[in-house]
């Protein structure tokens, strides 16, 4: 994710050199204001990003927007404290998550999608109702959307995820987890969710626990890092233009979008469909004031923030109590107008 740069050398000419590094150095810091590099899971909530990119919105408004996946969180954390990247996108459960405390770099400024049956819990068919999880064997990864679903299942029946018996696993393995009859349920995301109720049908799977019973719980947050946010905050007004332009391009042009955006995920467009139907909502600028509100007046991300927020706290997936107010900025949002989306 380093940035990189062809210096011309010049043998035995010091200034030269000496020229040609300040020259470059001052090249780096005029495109400060225009360089956004970003990394992120492999999750198709993020497809926007790609799409403002291939319909030209990003370099139309001034900005270099690079984009890579990367599954480990803890990698995505580490560039972001050493400068490498600019921004990172995940669920606001997953930004809480250990080992973020309130001095680690990054802070919301916006949303991208919004999972309403991407995530869930699937169990076998003599399993219909969480109160028959009580003492029961449930595999999952520590910190992911569906384990919160899970604890907020629970919790309407007066139980915590300390009545069952976690087995830690990867997501990845859905399916082949399903096939073992001595675990009773699985938490897990699309695709592995439908693939998992396609694949292993001699166990009857279905989706007891799902996002969609959930709305405005898992959200996918876009966070910047504070110092460059500070200092271009237009570049990031931007970017967020731009992102509400692909998005309102997807309500438009859906088939066109999802032909675009497919590839970038390494699916066919009827995969990369069959991916986003029924499993997530893209936020657009509507959305978004509703979630962020402006400066004195904040939005319902902010309780839905504190909210998760005690839930990770209670599951231990989160260690220090963060507070919305101090972890969400609403200025970008609040300053983008109708006619910035012409």
């Amino acid at each position: 994710m380093h940035m990189t740069m062809n210096v011309r050398r010049v043998a035995g000419a010091g200034f030269a050199m000496a020229l040609g590094l300040s020259v470059s150095l001052a090249a780096t810091a005029a495109r400060a204001d225009e360089t956004i590099r970003i990394l992120c899971p492999t999750w198709s909530g993020f497809a926007p990003v790609f799409v403002a990119q291939d319909l030209g919105y990003f370099k139309k408004l001034g900005i270099d927007v690079s984009i890579k996946f990367e599954d480990e969180r803890a990698n995505v954390m580490a560039a972001m404290a050493r400068g490498d990247i600019e921004m990172d996108m995940r669920t606001v459960g997953e930004y809480q998550g250990k080992p973020r405390d309130a001095q680690t770099p990054g802070i919301i400024i916006g949303t991208i999608d919004e999972s309403l049956g991407g995530d869930g819990v699937l169990t076998p068919g003599d399993i219909t109702s969480v109160e028959q999880l009580k003492g029961k064997t449930v595999a999952s990864e520590p910190n992911i959307p569906g384990r919160l679903l899970l604890q907020m299942a629970l919790k309407k029946k007066g139980m915590s995820l300390s009545d069952l018996v976690v087995k830690q696993i990867a997501t990845a393995d859905t399916v082949a987890i399903l096939t073992d009859t001595s675990i009773d349920a699985v938490v897990s995301y699309q695709p592995y969710l439908s693939q998992a109720v396609d694949k292993v049908p001699g166990r009857k799977p279905h989706i007891l626990v799902s996002s969609a019973q959930y709305p405005g719980i898992i959200v996918d947050i876009i966070t910047a890092r504070q110092d460059d946010l500070k200092a271009n905050p237009e570049k990031y007004k931007k970017f967020m233009i731009g992102i509400f332009k692909a998005v309102e391009y997807f309500n438009t042009n859906k088939a066109d979008f999802i032909k675009l955006a497919a590839p970038h995920f390494n699916l066919t467009p009827d995969e990369f469909a069959a991916s986003i139907e029924g499993s997530l909502v893209y936020t657009g600028h509507k959305e978004n004031t509703g979630y962020f509100g402006k400066p004195g007046a904040p939005g319902t991300l902010y309780g839905t923030f504190d909210e998760v927020m005690q839930l990770n706290i209670e599951n231990g997936a989160a260690e220090n109590n963060l507070k919305a107010a101090e972890q969400i900025d609403n200025s970008i949002v609040a300053s983008i107008t109708e006619a910035d989306l012409k």
